[in-house]
């Protein structure tokens, strides 16, 4: 058994724990076609996939949260994709082995996402991830979202751990930006929904992998 200083690892959901672009490309690319639009490759739409609903139909309709069809556009996306919210999403490879590890060390393991728990709740219980999870905080859960402190500090409540005793692993900006204000060490997943255009460099985290087998190293 490793020693670690850190006795609970939180998880970003989508792009981090979970490869969910598959489907959420599904859900846009089926709302394209219905619009009599073009669909999208693959390759354009999972750099996208961590700014959810907002993010995608603002790559595939270029409209943004405050134009009059966008109400409508999304309610549709999200029905598609609740749908369609295990077709083809599972753990990166090489997760589960990490959640195995986690588990043989004593080291629980949490997720803390910004997206809702309507979609959170199913998408776990597809992959039967949520009996083994110490806790799950979606977007709803708390008045706050990330990059708001309040979801990670209610992580810490829910397994009753300090915020000093927790690692945060995430793919965006604002992951790192919630682990930072939560007082969280921080770690980028770089096999995630990183675009051309971040700089995950000056995020200011702790730490960066390529793959999730680093996670074991690195705790």
């Amino acid at each position: 058994m490793v020693i670690s200083p850190f006795s609970v690892v939180l998880f970003d959901l989508d792009g981090t724990l979970v490869d969910t672009a598959p489907d959420l490309g599904f859900a846009l690319n089926t709302l394209l076609e219905q619009e009599g639009r073009q669909t999208l490759d693959h390759a354009r739409i999972r750099p996208v996939a961590s700014h959810g609903s907002a993010g995608l139909l603002n790559l595939g309709f270029g409209v943004e949260k405050d134009d009059p069809v966008y109400p409508a556009l999304q309610q549709r996306f999200l029905s598609l994709y609740a749908k369609n919210i295990a077709r083809e999403s599972a753990l990166f490879i090489g997760m589960q082995e990490v959640l195995d590890g986690l588990a043989a060390n004593d080291i629980r393991w949490g997720v803390v996402t910004n997206k809702p728990s309507f979609l959170t709740m199913p998408l776990m219980d597809a992959l039967q991830l949520t009996q083994s999870a110490a806790c799950i905080v979606s977007a709803d859960t708390t008045p706050h979202s990330k990059p708001h402190p309040a979801p990670m500090l209610h992580a810490c409540e829910l397994v009753d751990t300090k915020p000093m005793d927790c690692i945060y692993i995430g793919d965006a900006e604002r992951d790192i930006q919630a682990a930072r204000n939560a007082r969280m060490r921080s770690v980028v997943a770089l096999y995630g929904y990183i675009s051309e255009t971040d700089e995950p460099e000056s995020w200011q985290a702790d730490c960066f992998i390529n793959h999730p087998y680093e996670i074991l190293q690195w705790i």
